[in-house]
C-alpha cells in the first residue's frame, strides 16, 4: 500500500517547504523512507536520484550566472559546499522535514534521525517538485532553501500577499472583503490546529489547516487564489 499523508500533515509540510503540490501523492512518497518496506516505486529512492541531479544543475547554472568572475575551480568548490549532506540536512532541519518523514519500525523516532536521511529526503523532494511543477518550480524552491536567509518569517510572509490578494480582489469584484470561517480546530491548547475556509459573496472555498488561525486563513486565501485562477479570473 503506497503512503499517504492526512490534509493537516500536508498543508503543514508545504507550508515548511514554500510549495504546493498538484499531486499530493508526490510529495508522500519524496517523504518515505526504504525502511518503510514498500515497493521500489513508493518509497523516495528513485526521487532522490533525480533530485540530486536537478539540484546540481540548478546550482551549477545559478553560480555561473551570478559569479562571471570565478573560475572554474572556484565554483566548483561553492557548489561543492551548497550540495554537501551537511548542508542539505541543515536545511532540511531548518525546514522541519523529520516530523513529517515516514520510517519504517527499525528506524527509532525517540531520537534524532540520521543527517543522511534528511539530507536525502530533501533532494527527494527536490525531485518531486520537479516532476509536479517542472523545472522552474524546482529551481525556485531550490534557490529559496540554499539561501542563507531563508527563513519561516519569509514564507508566512509571502503568504500574507495571498491573503492581502484576495482582499483587494474580493474588495473589487464584490465590494467588501472575504470572511473566514473557522470549521473546526484540533488537539490541545499549546498545540492546536485551525481548518478554515475563505468566504466571499455567498460562496465558500476549500479549508486550509494551520497552528493558529492566522496561518490557517493564509492558507485559505491561496486555496481561494488557486481555485479562482483556475477558472481564469484575474485575481492579482
Amino acid at each position: 500500500m503506497n503512503p499517504t499523508l492526512d490534509d493537516r500533515a500536508r498543508q503543514e509540510c508545504e507550508f515548511a517547504l514554500g510549495y504546493r503540490f498538484l499531486e499530493p501523492s508526490l510529495l508522500a512518497q519524496a517523504l518515505t523512507h526504504a525502511s518503510t518496506g514498500v515497493g521500489v516505486g513508493a518509497h523516495n529512492e528513485r526521487l532522490e536520484f533525480l533530485g540530486d541531479a536537478v539540484l546540481s544543475l540548478v546550482v551549477a547554472e545559478h553560480l555561473f550566472e551570478t559569479r562571471p568572475k570565478d573560475p572554474e575551480g572556484g565554483l566548483t568548490e561553492r557548489k561543492s559546499a551548497l550540495v554537501s549532506r551537511p548542508a542539505l540536512a541543515r536545511v532540511a532541519e531548518r525546514l522541519r522535514l523529520e516530523s513529517f518523514l515516514i520510517v519504517g519500525k527499525g528506524i527509532p523516532r525517540h531520537r534524532p534521525l540520521p543527517r543522511s536521511l534528511l539530507s536525502n529526503a530533501l533532494e527527494a523532494i527536490l525531485g518531486a517538485v520537479y516532476v509536479d511543477g517542472g523545472l522552474e518550480a524546482a529551481r525556485r524552491i531550490a534557490l529559496d532553501w540554499l539561501r542563507p536567509d531563508a527563513t519561516a518569517g519569509e514564507a508566512g510572509r509571502a503568504l500574507q500577499n495571498h491573503k492581502k490578494a484576495l482582499q483587494q480582489y474580493s474588495q473589487r469584484k464584490h465590494g467588501k472583503p472575504p470572511f473566514y470561517r473557522v470549521l473546526s480546530t484540533i488537539g490541545p491548547d499549546c498545540a492546536r490546529s485551525f481548518k478554515v475556509a475563505a468566504e466571499m459573496n455567498g460562496r465558500s472555498f476549500p479549508p486550509a489547516w494551520g497552528k493558529t488561525k492566522r496561518e490557517a486563513e493564509q492558507w485559505a486565501a491561496r486555496e481561494a487564489l488557486l481555485q479562482l485562477e483556475g477558472e481564469g479570473e484575474p485575481v492579482r
